[in-house]
């Protein structure tokens, strides 16, 4: 069986579709091909399960041969079904077109099986309800990301020295920031006061780019992190490393031990005190 799903939005999105596209891929013995942002295309590298990425803008600057390059795209492989996170009179003319029999969708006209979300439901496992019609059931709490040793080993080295517990600390990109990211001045006054409590503390900063099986073997090598930015956010979710989420509200989280969110969207009057609370160094 062939799957193709359309996902728009940028790596994150990409990231918050991982456990359901890893789940029809398992249930089905599936062949699976993404449609997304040629920026965020590199997240699939993290889900060997994903045969093929389709780049492609779903925003409205698209043009005619865009759709035409993507509809031939689509036709070829013979697709069985499609699940379709997008939305616009575009793709469901370009899927009404691509003879899939089974198109799953929140609405729209191309659509043959509607879905409703969740309400209250935390991104991933929001994605449960496109899979219902397959009869395939979600536990994104349970999914975690399968990554190559070699690059676990790598991302273990590149540690700073010591035997202390190793805290990733990741501000928003600016690319990122939809409101006020946590001040500067925080970061640092924060890094002071848990170096007060924990001398051997080894601080890590983040990697940067699109390197996303690097970036995720150092989630995963580290004891915690601490995160307002959005990818860094939802890697350690996926590897199951503890982690802090400044600016996620509990109802967009997993409900499990050593998950929590703290601030609201703007967080430039969130103080040093909750977050040392949260990390249990209050």
């Amino acid at each position: 069986m062939r799957v193709l799903f359309l996902i728009p939005g940028g790596i994150a999105s990409q990231l918050q579709a991982l456990p359901a596209v890893a789940t029809v891929a398992a249930s089905l013995k599936a062949q699976i091909q993404v449609a997304c942002a040629p920026e965020a295309a590199a997240s699939w590298k993290l889900l060997p399960a994903v045969e093929k990425v389709l780049p492609f803008s779903f925003e409205e600057g698209s043009s005619l041969a865009d759709w035409a390059n993507l509809l031939g795209n689509v036709r070829e492989p013979d697709f069985q079904v499609c699940l379709n996170l997008a939305s616009g009179r575009q793709v469901d003319l370009m899927l009404s077109m691509s003879h899939i029999p089974t198109r799953v969708a929140t609405g729209g006209f191309s659509a043959t099986e509607r879905i409703a979300l969740d309400p209250g439901t935390w991104p991933q496992q929001a994605l449960a309800a496109y899979l219902r019609p397959l009869g395939i059931g979600l536990d994104a709490n349970a999914f975690r990301l399968a990554l190559p040793k070699a690059a676990l080993d790598q991302a273990g080295a590149a540690l700073p020295p010591g035997q202390g517990p190793a805290l990733l600390l990741a501000p928003a990109s600016a690319a990122s920031l939809d409101a006020a990211d946590w001040p500067a001045s925080q970061w640092q006054g924060l890094q002071e006061r848990v170096r007060q409590k924990l001398a051997d503390l080894r601080v890590v900063p983040p990697l940067v780019g699109n390197h996303l099986v690097e970036r995720a073997a150092q989630v995963a090598s580290c004891d915690v992190v601490l995160s307002s930015d959005p990818i860094e956010t939802e890697l350690a979710l996926l590897t199951g490393t503890p982690l802090v989420a400044l600016g996620r509200s509990a109802a967009s989280l997993p409900q499990r031990s050593g998950v929590q969110g703290l601030g609201g969207p703007d967080l430039s009057q969130l103080g040093l005190e909750p977050v040392l609370q949260a990390l249990g160094l209050g």
